[in-house]
């Protein structure tokens, strides 16, 4: 390592700029020149991934044990109190990180790109950059009015003008007692150093700063005129070896865009192109061809471009890789992300990245993610996990705005550039655009990420970036980040909705179980004749949300087989419950469990689909209790097919929590039908409502019909609360939606059968399965480990088989398939069922099947494949008293 040369030796040489301090300093910087009347220098850092391709690991490091630095400062509650705030456009992923560091702060950076219909909360300008002014640009106008404390972070504090200006502008508006600054290095000269002290007791606020490296730059007098003259001398030779062609936005050529370590017959380090031989200058000029196949960088720089002729041609279509991004979660914090946003990016990741690793070239070993401008923190993620998963060295930087004079020498920073026009359609018109240390690295394949807004015609044409990286590397790939832009939030009606319905006025479950967000329709009456729906349902006279099925009455004989299918599948419950509700704590907490644990720290919000969602959300509560220690906030919501999910409990949920923390709980999947339905639903929602954030995946106990990705098990077995409705339900009917009984204000309608507690087991149910939890806690936890590691991507084989099945038995109507035995239980309960389809061999989770088929003279047929237990189908041409395979009427 003593042979390494310093990247600040070729400045410091030329204009007596010396760096001063601690003895990293010279690890974590550079020095470069400036294309900026304001400042000749400028402090390249090494660890930021902007201007230095690094180590995603490295540079997402460096920000979050910043951040944890300041957890410790503030102490767990004024971290949760407070907002994190970064810089456009260097520090916005740097911020991001120290936020993620801190764990329970929202971030927010500020932007130079206007938004449409966003009224920015505050600006201000920064006068030593290139491009001086700076929006805010929060969703939540009240983001940066609360009490708790900022934390600022910029890449690094020199002046400390930009950050004091910032504070005394907010603290104008919305005093707080505490502030505190973050940056890479604090790079103040003496006399700036007293300044912090000053302006806390001016404002009457405590104001810390929390720094990775300290130190000075030490100028000499003249600096900038030398620095300046310098870039000029250095750009007019890049001028005449290009045959004076101006580059597009300034008036001036590109600096060198290939590299070179200075060889025998080759241009040596730091050789201005006016020496340089007719060949040479066209290779500088920028029409390098990429390097051989394995060449790589050294410590010093780039790798060696190939002694050949350069190339010229047209950019080839980049690779597009679908990301797969989640719903809901904003590309970065241009305005505003949660701790909520976090964890369901970090529950994305591993896809994301399987998929970019998937479309990278065989054999590449040296990758670079490439962000955009602004759009660092999404980009540096996935580079990050790109490099758990691939053997490739992969490396991480993005494009900027900022023009710096790039000079091939190992002793200077930056060392190649790339020069590009604008292709997001800036606000200030259009410009040059820099990638930096990319050309001549040898980079197997690059990796350029961009949101949606600058996925333009520009960024595609000739000359764009996608062609000036083709110019330099084998493989091209491109992943686009939707863009978020906040919709118009809804101020009416959350406010207005009543307070959830409990126990024991509504439900026979403890009031601290479950809270409904039902309208309580006791006491009118809704139910009908099982075949008078059927008809009215199937004619499309009505749908089956408007009244409901008189509540089947257990016999004696089918009591008795609830109760032995509880008592041989408790403990199969048990565990299947406890690995889903550690894969939901373990994706969607937002501090780690474990030892030491924050149990005050927000946890996910578990939303269950009424009614059958409801006892296992219950019982995901009573796990996290037992577990845990932790209480679950509860709710039972209602959705309805063909008509979505109450959109009142949705407005409820968001002004009551934070919509990110919500999880969605049901009892079991079929053909997938309500996940479908859900994820519709709460796009439509979210559209018309300007509520963002709800993610749609759904957490069951079971999935056959593997239909998502949060589950318990995927085996189709008897799941005793499937045996029965209200009653082992907290005595709550189905769901209704009607106009006449349900308003505009209201949420979806349910009665609560009291007549019926002397048949209800739904604590009974309840308690039998926890008992449980001792015996299968080990295996349940284990269970858990191993779906975090596998690949639960859906298959939707289920509905591949629905579809089959409806085909093959000449029904043409997926929706009269019920696939699993809890679907099919319901077909025989609720609908007028045709048969039923039972696979060879099925033992006793059939038991109860087969009785009530018996009762209801439905024939059982056995199938020898047949991708569930079993199979319900509805009557496909039903007439009134059609019940068994011959259309004649049985009695009950």
């Amino acid at each position: 390592m003593d042979n390494v040369v310093w990247t600040g030796t070729w400045v410091a040489e030329r204009l007596g700029v010396e760096l001063v301090g601690d003895e990293k300093l010279g690890d974590l910087l550079g020095l470069a020149l400036r294309r900026n009347p304001r400042r000749a220098h400028l402090l390249v850092s090494n660890v930021l991934g902007k201007h230095v391709p690094q180590s995603p690991s490295v540079v997402y490091g460096y920000g979050f044990a910043l951040g944890r630095r300041v957890r410790e400062l503030l102490g767990t509650e004024d971290a949760r109190a407070a907002v994190v705030l970064g810089y456009a456009e260097t520090a916005t992923g740097l911020g991001h990180c120290v936020a993620d560091g801190v764990g329970l702060a929202p971030y927010l950076h500020s932007t130079r790109r206007p938004v449409p219909g966003v009224t920015p909360a505050g600006g201000f300008e920064e006068a030593h950059s290139h491009a001086t002014s700076h929006l805010l640009l929060p969703q939540d106008p009240g983001l940066l009015a609360g009490g708790g404390p900022l934390v600022l972070v910029d890449d690094e504090f020199s002046t400390g003008n930009t950050v004091l200006n910032t504070i005394r502008d907010l603290h104008a508006r919305h005093p707080r007692e505490r502030y505190v600054i973050v940056a890479l290095v604090d790079m103040r000269s003496a006399a700036d150093l007293g300044r912090l002290e000053d302006f806390a007791r001016e404002i009457g606020a405590r104001v810390d700063l929390v720094v990775a490296a300290s130190g000075t730059v030490k100028l000499p007098e003249g600096v900038l005129e030398k620095g300046q003259a310098l870039v000029a001398e250095y750009e007019s030779a890049d001028r005449s070896a290009a045959g004076s062609a101006p580059a597009p936005g300034d008036g001036s050529a590109p600096a060198t865009d290939g590299a070179s370590d200075g060889e025998a017959g080759r241009p040596g380090p730091g050789t201005p192109a006016a020496a340089l031989s007719a060949g040479e200058r066209e290779a500088v000029a920028g029409e390098r061809p990429p390097p051989p196949a394995g060449a790589a960088g050294t410590a010093d720089g780039p790798a060696r471009p190939p002694e050949r002729a350069p190339r010229r041609r047209g950019h080839p279509a980049a690779t597009r890789v679908g990301l797969g991004w989640p719903r809901g979660v904003p590309d970065g914090g241009r305005h505003g992300f949660t701790p909520g946003h976090r964890v369901r990016l970090d529950g994305a990741l591993p896809a994301m990245a399987a998929r970019i690793a998937e479309a990278l070239p065989a054999g590449a070993r040296r990758v670079l993610v490439l962000g955009f401008e602004e759009l660092m923190y999404a980009p540096l993620r996935l580079a990050r996990e790109l490099e758990q998963v691939t053997a490739a060295e992969v490396r991480y930087s993005t494009t900027t705005r900022s023009p710096v004079l790039a000079v091939d020498d190992p002793g200077y920073a930056i060392r190649t550039r790339l020069a590009f026009p604008a292709h997001d359609h800036p606000d200030d018109g259009p410009g040059e655009r820099y990638a930096y240390n990319v050309a001549g690295a040898g980079f197997d394949a690059v990796v350029a990420v961009v949101d949606s807004a600058a996925d333009t015609p520009e960024l595609h044409a000739p000359g764009g970036l996608l062609a000036r990286l083709a110019d330099h590397t084998p493989s091209v790939l491109l992943a686009v980040v939707p863009s978020y832009v906040p919709a118009r939030p809804s101020t009416e009606r959350p406010f207005m909705l009543p307070e959830p319905l409990r126990g024991p006025a509504f439900s026979s479950y403890a009031p601290d179980e479950v809270g409904w967000l039902l309208r309580d329709l006791s006491d009118v009456t809704l139910e009908a004749p099982t075949e008078e729906r059927e008809e009215a349902i199937q004619s499309g006279g009505a749908h089956y949300a408007e009244s409901l099925p008189v509540e089947y009455q257990p016999s004696d004989q089918y009591q008795e087989l609830f109760r032995a299918a509880l008592g041989t599948s408790a403990a199969r419950i048990a565990q299947a419950v406890g690995a889903v509700t550690e894969v939901v704590l373990a994706e969607r907490s937002r501090s780690p469990l474990g030892p030491g644990q924050d149990t005050s720290a927000p946890r996910p919000v578990l939303v269950s689909l009424a009614r059958a969602g409801t006892p296992v959300g219950v019982l995901m509560r009573r796990w996290a209790q037992y577990r845990h220690g932790i209480d679950l906030p509860h709710y039972a919501v209602s959705i309805v097919r063909g008509r979505g999910i109450d959109p009142n409990a949705l407005r409820w949920l968001a002004a009551h929590h934070d919509p990110a923390d919500v999880v969605f709980v049901d009892g079991w999947t079929g053909k997938g039908a309500i996940t479908r339905e859900l994820a519709q639903a709460v796009e439509e929602f979210e559209a018309a409502e300007g509520i963002t954030g709800f993610d749609p995946e759904v957490a069951v106990l079971a999935d056959p019909g593997s239909c998502v990705r949060t589950y318990g098990t995927r085996e189709d077995f008897l799941i005793p609360s499937a045996c029965l409705n209200s009653t082992v339900s907290g005595l709550i009917s189905r769901t209704v939606l009607r106009s006449d009984l349900v308003g505009e204000h209201d949420f979806h309608g349910a009665k609560f059968y009291r007549e019926l507690a002397g048949s209800d087991v739904s604590v009974e149910f309840l308690d039998a399965v926890a008992a449980h939890f001792p015996d299968v806690a080990e295996a349940a936890c284990g269970q858990a480990k191993e779906l975090l590691t596998a690949d639960r991507t859906p298959t939707w084989e289920g509905w591949a088989a629905v579809e089959r099945i409806s085909e093959e038995h000449g029904i043409h109507d997926v929706n009269l398939v019920k696939p699993g035995v809890g679907e099919t239980t319901r077909v025989l309960l609720r609908r007028v069922p045709w048969k039923i389809l039972a696979r060879a061999g099925a033992g006793a989770d059939l038991d109860h099947v087969r009785l009530l088929a018996e009762q209801r003279g439905v024939p059982v047929e056995e199938v020898a494949e047949l991708p569930y237990t079993c199979v319900g189908l509805i009557h496909p041409k039903y007439t009134r008293g059609a019940t068994g395979a011959d259309g004649r009427a049985v009695a009950v």
